[in-house]
């Protein structure tokens, strides 16, 4: 299955509609980058994430 990033909060998954906040996902997105620790990572700071996973850089 081919990976798709959420539109609203650039969560990567496979599914059409994201896990977390509802919002439909999309095929065309660029970079991405894994959060371990959200509590203590300075890049889920500043990307606003609060739960460890695999984020899309940008999404259209």
């Amino acid at each position: 299955m081919k990976e798709k990033a959420c539109k609203e909060c650039s969560k990567v998954t496979t599914m059409d509609i994201c896990t977390i906040c509802k919002a439909p996902t999309s095929t065309d997105w660029i970079g991405y980058v894994s959060i371990v620790d959200p509590e203590t990572s300075e890049i889920a700071k500043r990307l606003n994430i609060k739960i460890k996973g695999k984020y899309a850089l940008r999404v259209k």
